[in-house]
């Protein structure tokens, strides 16, 4: 196991709902093992393993939610 965190940057979250969606949609993906979504710092902080799943794919497994990576 590789573990790696990385936070990007979103825009588009406006209230709760919104976070709760991003955490659903990331923590969904195999490999991720913690999520938090911060609507007061606009971002997402995400630590996975590398050798389940890529920065790649959670980017877009964030974007297909709905938001933007910035």
């Amino acid at each position: 196991m590789s573990v790696q965190t990385l936070t990007f940057g979103i825009d588009g979250m406006t209230c709760i709902g919104c976070v709760n969606s991003v955490n659903k949609a990331v923590t969904a993906v195999n490999g991720v093992v913690n999520c938090k979504a911060s609507l007061d710092n606009a971002n997402v902080t995400i630590t996975f393993d590398d050798e389940l799943t890529s920065a790649d794919v959670l980017k877009e497994v964030v974007e297909d939610a709905g938001y933007d990576i910035i």
